[in-house]
């Protein structure tokens, strides 16, 4: 009775370890490759939130968005691009060529949040939306 419970014991450790494992060390996301929940302009994403930051962060927090804007400001060391002064973007590869300040354009990417000091809304893992 003592050596099943002891092997019960330690086939219940080892599932219940297999089943963190596969918890913590998920597949990774591509956003890339995912369709984009919302479809927004950089204006109507901050009116939401200076309007009302918690109800927004609810609504976009961590899902993959698309934005479209004027480009205002290039970085290529950091590959980051700011959309009308108020969404930085950071690119999930190097910038292409193409891109310069003040064209329109549009970019998918995973949105992190509101930074409500700077007003500035940060997404990552963009990439150029067709």
């Amino acid at each position: 009775m003592k050596k099943k419970l002891i092997i019960g014991s330690i086939l219940l450790l080892v599932a219940f370890g297999i089943g963190m494992y596969f918890y913590m060390y998920q597949e990774h996301r591509d956003i890339a490759n995912e369709d984009a929940k919302y479809s927004v302009t950089v204006k109507e994403l901050q009116r939401q939130f200076a309007s009302d930051a918690v109800a927004s962060n609810t609504k976009y927090l961590d899902k993959t968005i698309e934005v479209s804007g004027i480009i205002t400001n290039i970085d290529l060391t950091s590959h980051t691009v700011v959309l009308d002064e108020k969404l930085s973007a950071v690119f999930k590869d190097s910038l292409l060529n193409g891109i310069v300040i003040q064209k329109a354009i549009k970019i998918k990417g995973r949105f992190l949040g509101y930074d409500d000091l700077l007003e500035e809304l940060k997404i990552d893992q963009a990439s150029i939306s067709e």
